[in-house]
């Protein structure tokens, strides 16, 4: 069982999509970035309605339009995003079982009971510890990492195929609904 939701992972992977070559934003549609990585469009879509709530993404007008980056690369954090899609999730829900222990017969000592839960604070220092290695990294990082480690000619395979993408738009072409932000509940994990 993973912490969070695929929706984390398809989030970030897109926003990483977002940044252009120089750090700056570039504009992608859901169903480009969708198509781009194979996910479905119908979760991504629910995806960037959290990152647009969250105002990490804009939707851009026009025929041509979509998303991009609502703030620059290096002020969004994984952390960000994670919350965004997933909402702030507590990796430990401490369930008090210090004090039902058989020996205590049903009535724990004041001393099994006094100050916080032993296991409780080491899990909430991982937490802590978690979210700040989260909040260290932003999207800039990550996708100047994938640069690093992608060849040359993926930057140019992906340019020309966002780009391709972008001009064969046309008014008649691009459904309305792509980008749309669309009302959802619940993402399903």
């Amino acid at each position: 069982m993973s912490l969070y939701s695929a929706g984390v992972e398809y989030g970030i992977h897109c926003l990483i999509f977002l940044v252009g070559d120089s750090g700056d934003s570039r504009e992608a549609s859901v169903r480009d970035l969708a198509e781009l990585q194979g996910v479905p469009l119908d979760y991504l879509a629910k995806i960037f309605t959290r990152l647009a709530k969250a105002k990490l993404v804009i939707a851009t007008e026009g025929v041509r339009g979509g998303f991009k980056l609502a703030r620059p690369a290096d002020e969004i954090s994984v952390l960000d995003i994670v919350n965004a899609i997933d909402g702030q999730k507590l990796i430990f829900d401490c369930r008090e079982i210090r004090g039902r222990c058989a020996v205590f017969d049903g009535a724990p000592p004041a001393w099994a009971l006094d100050g916080p839960c032993a296991v409780h604070a080491v899990m909430m220092t991982a937490q802590k510890r978690m979210e700040d290695a989260l909040a260290q990294q932003t999207i800039l990082d990550l996708a100047r990492r994938v640069g690093r480690k992608a060849p040359a000619e993926f930057g140019t395979r992906l340019n020309s195929w966002m780009n391709d993408r972008r001009e064969k738009k046309t008014p008649s072409s691009a459904p309305i609904e792509d980008e749309q932000i669309i009302p959802t509940k619940e993402i399903p994990d």
